[in-house]
């Protein structure tokens, strides 16, 4: 019977484990916020994709796999990960909005050198880790039916942000960095 719980529980964790990132205070330089509706879609989709799919374990009555549990966890370290180290290459410059600074710096270290938008890729990884845990496979399906789509409408507002701030610098990061998935080892500037 305690077996029935180690998905909820470790659902619910993974979800509080974000939850508290996004709430920690940081150091950063204020910039001019240019939409606040994706941040609230993100934040949405991820609860309905936590509680939903602990709703859907709990309706089907349990029974997970420990290979979807173990590859589930391993999603949410390694978002957890690509994350924090996303953050800190950014340092005072990390938003959860797309805001960008009259003092700007561009930055192409850390996992910015393989996916020009790591936290959107860890995010991606942060969703497929609670179908997983879960063994909620309907609930995979909220990743390309309510977040792509919410990710691209932030993406559009992103990337030509960028491009305005850096210009020809940020076109050629572009041409040899992925936006999204990184399958590629990085080029030479």
């Amino acid at each position: 019977m305690l077996e029935y719980y180690i998905p909820i529980v470790a659902a619910a964790l993974v979800y509080f484990v974000r939850i508290a990132e996004v709430n920690r205070k940081r150091e950063t330089v204020a910039g001019k916020v240019q939409e606040n509706l994706t941040l609230r879609l993100f934040v949405l989709i991820g609860t309905v994709m936590t509680f939903g799919s602990i709703a859907e374990y709990v309706i089907r009555g349990g029974g997970f796999t420990w290979i979807a549990l173990a590859a589930g966890l391993v999603c949410a370290v390694i978002s957890f990960k690509l994350r924090w180290a996303a953050i800190a290459a950014l340092g005072k410059f990390w938003s959860l909005h797309v805001e960008i600074r009259e003092n700007h710096e561009f930055v192409q270290n850390g996992p910015f050198r393989f996916v020009r938008h790591p936290v959107y890729f860890s995010m991606v990884l942060e969703l497929a880790a609670f179908g997983l845990i879960c063994s909620a496979w309907w609930m995979l399906a909220v990743i390309p039916v309510a977040f792509i789509p919410a990710l691209i409408m932030r993406l559009r507002l992103e990337e030509p942000a960028l491009i305005e701030k850096f210009g020809d610098a940020y076109r050629d990061y572009q041409r040899r960095v992925p936006m999204l998935i990184p399958y590629k080892w990085p080029s030479a500037k």
